[in-house]
């Protein structure tokens, strides 16, 4: 990601009744992210338990590190043996919130959203794309990739009814603060945004924000630093 999330208020309640936990540093959690991508697929090959060695070396990090970003989930493992692929997962999951289900609205039904509403991972995630929403009428009450696209209009009372906790904003930059405002009035508490600006805080709101042209520039940046 471009940015850390953002927070308005670190002691915000979600819906499921769990408190934001920012005391796990964001260099660990963007691993542990990776860690269960790695732990599912190794569970697919068959495979019930792995080493922190393995793990360090699907991620290109020391085994130390494995050992310290585990230890933040609580006491796991066992000398000798390693890792319960399983209980691991489960663990992070539960520490990352996707154990849960969650409801979730696009705001953009261009080029970008239309690839993200024909996106299958979202459900395997826990996360539920519920609606799209957009100002075009020639898109608005179609159904694209199973989801259907609402008039911008019908933001608030969709987020309402359908119980929308997160929100991916895909719109132009000078509608994403308006659009953002709107979404936080409506008790939207997590947004991830794709407009290439920073949104405002607003209490009670987790913000990610995503600039793909940023993450092009660290990579050529990281190209250009190892020759």
């Amino acid at each position: 990601m471009a940015a850390e999330p953002t927070q308005g208020d670190s002691s915000q309640e979600l819906p499921s009744g769990i408190a934001i936990n920012s005391s796990i540093p964001p260099a660990t959690v963007a691993r542990l992210i990776l860690y269960a991508r790695e732990l599912s697929r190794l569970r697919r090959e068959g495979e019930s338990h792995v080493s922190s060695k393995l793990l360090g070396q699907l991620l290109s990090v020391s085994d130390a590190v494995v050992r310290r970003d585990v230890n933040h989930l609580g006491s796991m493992g066992q000398r000798g043996v390693g890792y319960e692929i399983g209980p691991l997962i489960g663990q992070i999951r539960q520490t990352m919130g996707t154990n849960l289900s969650w409801k979730v609205a696009l705001i953009g039904a261009g080029s970008l959203g239309n690839a993200l509403m024909r996106y299958r991972g979202f459900d395997e995630q826990g996360f539920q794309l519920v609606a799209a929403f957009d100002t075009d009428p020639a898109i608005c009450s179609r159904n694209i990739g199973g989801i259907p696209v609402l008039p911008l209009e019908q933001l608030e009372s969709t987020i309402v009814a359908e119980a929308v906790s997160l929100a991916i904003l895909a719109v132009p930059v000078d509608a994403a603060d308006a659009v953002a405002k709107r979404l936080a009035a409506s008790g939207v508490v997590g947004i991830l945004n794709f407009a290439p600006r920073t949104l405002p805080k607003f209490p009670g709101v987790c913000v990610v924000n995503v600039d793909l042209a940023s993450e092009l520039q660290q990579l050529s940046f990281a190209v250009v630093s190892q020759k």
